[in-house]
């Protein structure tokens, strides 16, 4: 079992940044990739940034490309999201997700065993 809880969002203006924070329990975290995932109202839940095991590996949505950086720590056994220069259409609840089987990270929501309680960034123009 893992239990993920997210910590970081808030209200920003346009163009500035926010790091999102995902805390796991467990000694096993350093075995599972991690994912980010966003919802925005009205709209299905969608995929943001990915991260391998070890961290050797990254994958981001084109939209967050350059702008978003994923990273872990895994004797914290944390994983963050630095988001820069962000935009309104980055309004959203986010999501950390651990994927306990495919160590190397995946785009598929439904890769993801684990997930956390959210956290609502809010970008004002």
């Amino acid at each position: 079992q893992v239990q993920l809880v997210e910590s970081g969002g808030g209200l920003v203006q346009a163009g500035g940044s926010l790091r999102l924070s995902c805390g796991a329990s467990g000694r096993t975290f350093s075995s599972h990739a991690m994912g980010w995932f966003r919802q925005a109202p009205g709209k299905e839940r969608e995929f943001v940034a990915a991260i391998s095991w070890s961290g050797g590996r990254t994958y981001y949505a084109d939209s967050v490309k350059g702008r978003f950086t994923i990273s872990r720590d895994n004797a914290k056994n944390t994983v963050y999201l630095q988001m820069n220069s962000l935009k309104p259409e980055d309004t959203a609840v986010y999501y950390c997700a651990a994927d306990v089987l495919r160590p190397g990270g995946s785009y598929y929501l439904g890769s993801y065993d684990y997930w956390g309680q959210g956290t609502q960034v809010t970008v004002s123009s």
